[in-house]
């Protein structure tokens, strides 16, 4: 009985947990005032991080952040080190949404700001926590110094078997002797398509030095699938039909019926711009898309022919590349269609489709296809630890966007 009641027990504490995470939505940390999205920016510069809650009941939500290593482990630099003032603090700047069908509470922060300025370079964690010190969600943000110059190509990879599919990025590292004693044992690289941690190329050497130039031309190692563009849905006008959306029905709140889509694997290449999975929150029916945008169910549809049997996700940054339950299609005997239905905030926004195997290895070529003319951007950090020092540093970046070929 006691084994049953514990189990009992914690079923529902687990429930509760993912229903808690459910109510938080439309998460984005992106340099203020800037219209990127990449969370890597110079030390010293403000990046503004921003949420909603749907319980819409005003909680005591703080920020903590943290120092990481290139690999995203914790560093063994205490907090005082990096931060001057309070590495966690309360969120204090937040309003109720105004005229819309889902109430929520909109709540943001900007970092640095009086309470908190952090001083090193680096990888940084950033986490949300409830009054009970629960970490609701995270996000992952780089600061840089420009100590190093890092030169950066892409090209369509040589390989014949594979070379309508992948792009290889080639980098170069130009850095001063006096400073860098060992370039060799002292600097780490990783290289990012389209700033997705979860598919990174990190613990590469270089290949060749070259009068205080480290140079890395591999052909294998700096190698991504190109993947296919973007989807994308525009909802701004709430009620109203679009090119991607095929119906609007007005219920408790908006439900909104996408076109359903056909694996794109063996159509040819089309080129339409994308913002490489990201989204926009905007709305026509107010001046504040922040408290005024309302949300919508968008309802996503995929046929299912040659499909493989494996899971399927709705992927992009609303969902911070994730794959979960919130995202993970359920095929329809009926309409012979992969479906989800997701809660979304209004706005532009750019997703696709991944499938996960046994192994958990996330492929979004595998339905969409990969072509060598698709446009992607790649960046490449350069992480620095000198001998003698407890945490790494990032010294450079450098950045290469792909062109149609």
């Amino acid at each position: 009985m006691r084994k049953k009641n514990f189990l009992a027990i914690l079923f529902l504490s687990v429930w509760m947990f993912s229903y808690a995470q459910n109510n938080i939505k439309s998460v984005q940390l992106k340099p203020f005032g800037a219209t990127n999205f990449a969370a890597i920016v110079p030390l010293g510069k403000t990046l503004l991080l921003s949420f909603d809650d749907l319980d819409a009941d005003q909680k005591a939500y703080s920020y903590k952040i943290q120092h990481m290593d290139s690999d995203w482990k914790p560093s063994s630099i205490s907090t005082n080190q990096y931060i001057v003032g309070f590495n966690q603090n309360s969120i204090l700047e937040y309003e109720n949404s105004f005229n819309t069908l889902q109430n929520y509470t909109h709540y943001k922060v900007e970092i640095p700001n009086e309470n908190t300025k952090i001083t090193k370079s680096g990888n940084y964690l950033i986490s949300v926590l409830d009054d009970a010190q629960n970490s609701i969600f995270s996000r992952r943000f780089t600061l840089y110094e420009s100590k190093v110059l890092v030169g950066a190509t892409v090209e369509r990879k040589r390989n014949t078997q594979i070379t309508n599919q992948q792009q290889i990025v080639h980098f170069t590292i130009n850095y001063n002797a006096n400073e860098i004693k060992n370039p060799s044992q002292e600097i780490k690289t990783v290289v990012l398509q389209n700033n997705i941690w979860e598919t990174a190329i990190s613990n590469l050497k270089p290949q060749f030095f070259r009068n205080n130039q480290l140079v890395y031309q591999y052909y294998n190692k700096t190698s991504f699938y190109s993947g296919n563009e973007y989807l994308n849905f525009d909802n701004k006008q709430i009620r109203n039909s679009t090119v991607q959306i095929a119906r609007v029905e007005k219920k408790d709140i908006y439900n909104a019926y996408l076109y359903p889509q056909e694996p794109r694997k063996l159509n040819p290449y089309t080129y339409f711009p994308d913002i490489n999975g990201q989204f926009v929150v905007r709305t026509t029916e107010g001046n504040n898309p922040f408290t005024e945008a309302d949300y919508a169910i968008v309802h996503f549809s995929l046929d299912a022919d040659e499909i493989p049997t494996k899971e399927v996700y709705v992927y992009g940054a609303f969902n911070d590349f994730k794959t979960t339950q919130e995202n993970k299609m359920t095929f329809n005997s009926e309409t012979k269609k992969y479906e989800v239905s997701i809660l979304l905030k209004q706005g532009f926004y750019n997703y696709t489709f991944a499938t996960k195997g046994k192994n958990n290895t996330i492929n979004t070529h595998e339905i969409n296809g990969s072509f060598y003319q698709t446009e992607n951007e790649y960046t490449v950090l350069v992480y620095y630890k000198a001998f003698g020092e407890n945490y790494q540093r990032v010294i450079g970046v450098g950045s290469a966007t792909t062109h149609q070929q």
